[in-house]
């Protein structure tokens, strides 16, 4: 069995959570296909690709993204994706007037079956307390600057309501088949921190 040794940089819940697994694997409870699989379905089959399916079709589909931005849920539906953790999820969209950042200040509730596993720095507390406080510092800090004209919104994730933020098509995409749209849509543009 390979040794595995955490990253310097790893975080005390990456540790603990490895230790977990180890355990978990040695006495014979979990299989490292097992957890592969597991990565493998929220990474490709559960992951941003579903968001980003979503994200072109609002794009593309006018009345899609009307029933979108008035019922996240009952637009989503349709797709039956799965993973879950979009009973009530709220869309929100970009414009030039007005950026969305989605953060969880609690944890780090998110829309796994749209977004795929979260990112680390978005359960790190440092950006769950930033966010809120500076949101246009941290989003520099993600590389988007933003024209002072454009109002910062953050949206709170909970356990009740998650959220998914709707980027602006960028005007590079008009022309482009529909096929390769979604390849444009970034997770991080789904959460509000990158533009596209």
């Amino acid at each position: 069995m390979a040794e595995h040794r955490p990253h310097p940089a790893s975080t005390p819940q990456s540790i603990r959570a490895e230790a977990i697994e180890i355990l978990l694997i040695e006495r014979g409870l979990l299989s490292e296909s097992v957890i592969d699989d597991v990565i493998v379905r929220f990474n490709e089959r559960v992951g941003p690709m579903n968001g980003a399916r979503v994200v072109v079709r609002a794009w593309t589909d006018p009345e899609f993204k009307t029933r979108l931005l008035a019922d996240g849920s009952a637009a989503v539906a349709e797709y039956d994706f799965e993973g879950g953790q979009v009973d009530k999820l709220v869309v929100v969209e970009n414009t030039e007037a007005v950026h969305n950042v989605v953060v969880c200040t609690l944890c780090s509730c998110y829309p796994w079956s749209l977004l795929g596993l979260p990112p680390r720095w978005y359960k790190d507390p440092a950006y769950r307390s930033r966010i809120v406080r500076e949101p246009r510092a941290v989003l520099e800090e993600f590389g988007v600057s933003l024209a002072e004209s454009t109002s910062v919104q953050v949206w709170d994730s909970s356990a009740e309501v998650r959220y998914l933020v709707l980027p602006q098509r960028p005007t590079s995409s008009i022309g482009l088949d529909e096929a390769d749209l979604p390849a444009l849509v970034t997770r991080d543009s789904m959460i509000g921190v990158a533009l596209l």
